[in-house]
């Protein structure tokens, strides 16, 4: 038996814009991970409240080369990372 499929428009799969993501097979990146989801579970799936989390994972995953290295101010983490400058300067002043 036959399907009719008219006026079906065919899917073609487009690739992520930012490249692939392979998976962690040697779980290097796993306690990150764990943190990041137990983080989310936590706060009722709220993301916003799991950004330190969500960047620690996304830098382990660029150190172990799991994905492409880029700024985390592109990746929108710019208010953390400004944070986490001007409280290193404040502790190389106190440290001084």
């Amino acid at each position: 038996m036959s399907s009719m499929t008219f006026n079906q428009k065919k899917f073609t799969p487009v690739p992520p814009q930012k490249g692939s993501f392979p998976l962690d097979h040697f779980n290097e990146c796993k306690k990150q991970m764990l943190s990041y989801m137990h983080c989310l579970a936590s706060n009722k799936d709220d993301n916003s409240k799991c950004r330190v989390q969500s960047k620690e994972y996304i830098e382990c995953r660029m150190e172990h080369n799991l994905m492409a290295k880029e700024d985390l101010k592109n990746l929108g983490f710019k208010d953390l990372i400004e944070q986490e400058e001007k409280s290193d300067s404040v502790n190389k002043k106190i440290s001084s």
